[in-house]
């Protein structure tokens, strides 16, 4: 049986990787911080809580983290914490570097001291391609991040690839694009829409409120894109990689699907700050712009290219963005109309 660590566990992709490694007969370790209390709502919510095994680690100190791969021995290890709000990374500049970047060199060097022979997966981004003007984007395009989040992303990839050609250890990057589910954080867009749709759909008369709705994303299936993330830790040889679906749409377009989901037919009224939108069916506003939820530098536009996947690893997504948009807000309808806590 082999053993996979998975640093940030108890978030969307922890979650979704750790019921996928528990499935292929692995034994799985999920990290907490020493000072945190365990939030098993994603993993109670796939039923797997009782067959992980939860242990101590705190990434922002080397001990820390040597203890953790000394008592887990683990084969494979998957960093998937980190601060990965990056509307936060303009207020939060130097602790997500240090929680993002710093964080992973410590990892790497203690993977180096302990077992080098073990395996690393480190969660990369699109946001690391900002503002570059492509059709669409591979694993050898340029950098250009846009915010401090994207900085320190960068940062982290680039040190796994230096472990990686230093010494000779297996690092591989997985260059995500957007990927969501009804697991996705709250505060994140994909899910304020669909909460709050499901909200409005149950009788609220609050609107929505979003920033840039015309900025263009790549989003797919968290739970097709962990099936990808082992895929690259069981290869023969260590690489990068991008997953995304190829497919990009507007906030707006996320928006549309969602609200048509519920039965809504959605009217644009306006344009920039004033604009609005409107249910044909109740006359009810749904959707206000708030100039206040713009990024401070945003990125308009993303998409992936994600052939190599497909070609190297066999990889395909399968949920499209509508579908996923309306698995994620006929969720949040059902636990809001059953009364039950927003993940």
């Amino acid at each position: 049986m082999k053993t996979a660590l998975i640093t940030g566990i108890t978030g969307q992709d922890g979650a979704y990787l750790a019921r996928h490694l528990l499935n292929e007969g692995y034994r799985v370790v999920g990290t907490r911080r020493r000072s945190a209390s365990t939030n098993t709502g994603r993993l109670d919510e796939l039923g797997i809580t009782d067959r992980v095994e939860i242990a101590t680690i705190e990434m922002l100190e080397f001990g820390s983290i040597l203890s953790a791969l000394q008592e887990s021995q683990p084969d494979e290890i998957y960093n998937l914490a980190a601060q990965s709000f990056v509307g936060a990374s303009f207020g939060q500049p130097i602790f997500t570097m240090e929680a993002n970047a710093v964080a992973v060199y410590r990892l790497l060097e203690a993977i180096r001291i302990v077992n080098p022979e073990a395996r690393l997966y480190q969660a990369s981004t699109s946001e690391m391609f900002g503002g570059i003007s492509a059709d669409s984007l591979n694993e050898t395009s340029r950098f250009y991040p846009k915010s401090p989040y994207a900085v320190s992303k960068v940062a982290a990839h680039m040190a796994t690839t230096n472990y990686r050609e230093a010494h000779g250890m297996f690092c591989c990057n997985g260059i995500l694009f957007n990927h969501e589910s009804p697991l996705r954080g709250a505060e994140f867009v994909t899910r304020k829409i669909t909460t709050n749709l499901a909200r409005i759909a149950l009788g609220d008369e609050r609107p929505l409120t979003l920033g840039n709705i015309d900025a263009r994303r790549d989003w797919g299936y968290a739970e097709d894109y962990c099936r990808g993330m082992h895929l690259m830790m069981t290869r023969g040889e260590a690489s990068d990689y991008v997953l995304a679906t190829g497919v990009s749409i507007s906030v707006r377009d996320f928006f549309q699907h969602a609200a048509e989901a519920l039965g809504m037919e959605i009217i644009f009224e306006g344009e920039g700050a004033a604009e609005v939108a409107h249910d044909r069916k109740t006359g009810k506003c749904v959707l206000r712009i708030d100039p206040d939820q713009y990024r401070p530098a945003e990125v308009n536009t993303l998409i992936g290219d994600a052939s190599k996947a497909r070609r190297e690893l066999g990889w395909t997504p399968i949920i499209s963005v509508a579908e996923l948009a309306e698995i994620m807000v006929r969720k949040d309808y059902d636990r809001l109309k059953k009364g039950e806590a927003i993940l």
